[in-house]
């Protein structure tokens, strides 16, 4: 691989000093945990070997690694799972190091943000206009949001001529439908080559300047995309820090995750329709047709895990298979006549490739990909699934064995122990550093090590874990009446101030309903009532306010302050018992000799648990209380390990004592 020509800090430059410099210039407090981690991570970094962090919230982790990265002398690629964090690296974290490190010589200070093509505006769509069904290119589109497109256009326009990103993300407040009339994903581009406003183009600007930059910052997707679907969109890097580490393996399973419903198809050969006319036969009414016979093996097969593939179902998709197939080699070969840097023409021939790509996949019936079918609900159609097993066997061959990689999360450890994560992430426990057991002689192991570099926090002092052993067993139902009395118990004698993680949308709103009808003195808000920032913000604007969701709000919600002084937790996150995935996860395990249970299921809900009672305690002067409504906890024997995964914090099965904290919380 080629190594990136990047200036180098002199010998000796000491991390240490580059970080408290950084750490001064963003009017911060160095931390011993985040100066460990700056040490290990340019260790790592210098010695090639694979580390894992944990550093709890608090500890300063950006800083712990972007030092290093920037005093490291090949290129490094940063990559993030949320938006949140992404926008803190980019608009304060990083332009107020390249600040505190200008004056380091040798230093390369140039950072770039690269994004998958679709985060882009397309200026040819914009231009050019948008096909419609039939491949013709429209100059607007019809209804209430054509207003919003002309804005997103006029935006565009703007950043043209400013020299702006044309990133989603600084663009007006719009929905998905409306960015997708702008935008165009990779198989819909024409190409800068062919593209007449390829030298303008957004995207295209990114990735040269992630070719000039020595660190890139990019999502855990396009990561993947590149690394382990063997996509080039990064260019060459040695080494990779992975912040919010925890959420990885979920979002290379959702890159590698592929799907194909009978409207996808009847779509694509109504496109290709225009250009395959004059083609011998039929091959795109060929191509209808085996959506059809796939219709009705789609009716054939109940929703759910696809252990054994009919007949019906496996020869439908071959049909399909080859019918796209048959589409795309009618396609008239580009010769600079009509057609050629056609819009509609690639946008067409991209949805045939998609749909040959998808059943060529589900109709080879690997044993390392999941097949699922999901149900048909409202104005959705069924949709056929297919997903890696696992993913730890690309990650160990395509991306660990060739890169230097870092991993970082406030939750890695679970249990107490880096084993679980570290082999979900294709690492092995025997080649952790200083393990009786490491592989020494092994040309093939990955040497790894594991560290926690703690948390500024006094979790003993800052928070109690209440458990409701009292409380029965949740059940398939929903919330009981003693589950709504303890709910409601716990947000009177906080007197608001709550965060409710829920299990289903079905339970908050059952929960909020609730609360509003025996506390209406109180603001109660539920996960749909508003867009997510607009509720946080009601909620942190008003402490006698109770703010009731599922997942989205397990992670990633930032509240710091009086705000939030008790959160709870109606279950222990397992994963639903049907999910097709996580079930053919656990089957596999069991298959192979471990304990699907333990690797698969508790793995999965201690991470969330985690994650969830990591939203109480985000500063040195938070206190609260997390109350698991779920008695599992306490009484059954992989409660330890759930237990273990938690941050430190004083626990009690004691109601009374619990409510007595809450209201002298609310009191100071």
């Amino acid at each position: 691989m080629p190594e990136t020509a990047t200036p180098t800090a002199p010998a000796g430059t000491p991390v240490t000093a580059v970080l408290s410099a950084a750490v001064t210039a963003l009017g911060g407090q160095q931390r011993d945990g985040q100066v460990e981690m700056a040490s290990e991570v340019a260790d790592a970094m210098r010695d090639g070997r694979h580390l894992l962090v944990q550093a709890g919230t608090g500890t300063g982790k950006s800083l712990g690694y972007l030092v290093p990265a920037m005093l490291h002398d090949k290129r490094v690629v940063v990559a993030t799972a949320t938006l949140a964090l992404q926008h803190q690296l980019v608009e304060r974290d990083l332009p107020r190091l390249v600040e505190a490190v200008k004056d380091v010589p040798g230093v390369d200070t140039s950072y770039a943000v690269l994004k998958g093509r679709s985060n882009y505006a397309c200026l040819h769509r914009i231009r050019a206009g948008v096909p419609d069904d039939q491949g013709a290119l429209v100059d607007m589109p019809v209804g209430s949001m054509a207003e919003k497109v002309l804005e997103l256009r006029a935006w565009a326009e703007e950043e043209t001529e400013d020299g702006g990103t044309g990133e989603r993300d600084n663009a007006p407040r719009h929905t998905d439908r409306e960015w997708r009339q702008v935008s165009v994903n990779h198989r819909e581009c024409l190409g800068a080559a062919k593209c007449p406003f390829g030298q303008e183009c957004f995207a295209e600007l990114a990735r040269e300047k992630a070719q000039r930059s020595h660190l890139i910052v990019t999502n855990h997707s396009l990561l993947a995309i590149d690394a382990i679907e063997d996509v080039p969109m990064i260019p060459d890097y040695d080494t990779v820090v992975i912040d919010e580490a925890h959420e990885l393996t979920a979002r290379v399973t959702q890159a590698a995750t592929d799907e194909l419903s009978v409207s996808d198809i009847e779509r694509a050969a109504r496109r290709a329709s225009r250009w395959t006319e004059s083609a011998a036969g039929d091959p795109a009414g060929d191509l209808e047709d085996a959506a059809a016979q796939l219709a009705e093996a789609f009716e054939a097969t109940p929703p759910g895990r696809i252990d054994h593939v009919s007949t019906q179902l496996a020869d439908a998709l071959v049909l399909v298979r080859d019918a796209a197939r048959g589409v795309l080699s009618a396609f008239p070969r580009e010769s600079g006549g009509e057609g050629e840097g056609d819009a509609g023409r690639t946008q067409a021939k991209g949805m045939v490739q998609e749909v040959f790509v998808n059943a060529e996949r589900m109709a080879a019936g690997s044993q390392a990909d999941v097949l699922w079918l999901g149900e048909a609900r409202d104005r959705f159609p069924a949709r056929l699934h297919v997903a890696p097993l696992q993913v730890w066997g690309p990650m160990r061959d395509k991306l660990l064995t060739d890169k230097t990689v870092v991993f970082t999360s406030a939750t890695l450890m679970l249990g107490g122990e880096f084993g679980a994560v570290a082999t979900s992430l294709g690492l092995k426990p025997t080649e952790r550093v200083g393990s009786q057991i490491a592989t020494t002689d092994d040309e093939t192991a990955l040497p790894w090590k594991g560290i926690d570099v703690g948390s500024p926090f006094d979790y003993g002092q800052q928070s109690i874990l209440y458990v409701a052993r009292h409380l029965p067993q949740p059940g398939r139902d929903g919330l009981g009446p003693a589950q709504l009395d303890e709910i409601c118990d716990l947000v009177d004698a906080a007197d608001g101030r709550t965060l409710g993680l829920f299990s289903s949308r079905r339970a908050a709103e059952t929960a909020a309903e609730a609360v509003r009808a025996r506390l209406p003195h109180l603001t109660t808000l539920a996960q749909g009532d508003a867009q997510l920032p607009e509720l946080a913000n009601q909620f942190v604007e008003d402490p006698h306010t109770c703010l009731f969701g599922t997942l989205s709000l397990w992670q990633g919600l930032d509240v710091p302050g009086d705000t939030c002084q008790l959160v709870i937790i109606d279950r222990i996150p397992f994963p639903r018992p049907d999910d097709p995935l996580m079930s053919a996860r656990q089957k596999a395990a069991d298959q192979a000799g471990g304990n699907g249970f333990m690797q698969v299921a508790a793995t999965h809900a201690a991470l969330l648990l985690a994650q969830g009672a990591g939203r109480l305690i985000r500063t040195t002067t938070d206190r609260g209380i997390v109350a698991v409504l779920d008695p599992r906890l306490e009484t059954a024997r992989y409660g330890r390990f759930l237990k273990a995964s938690l941050p430190p914090m004083w626990s009690t099965t004691d109601p009374g004592l619990v409510r007595q904290a809450l209201k002298r919380l609310g009191q100071s």
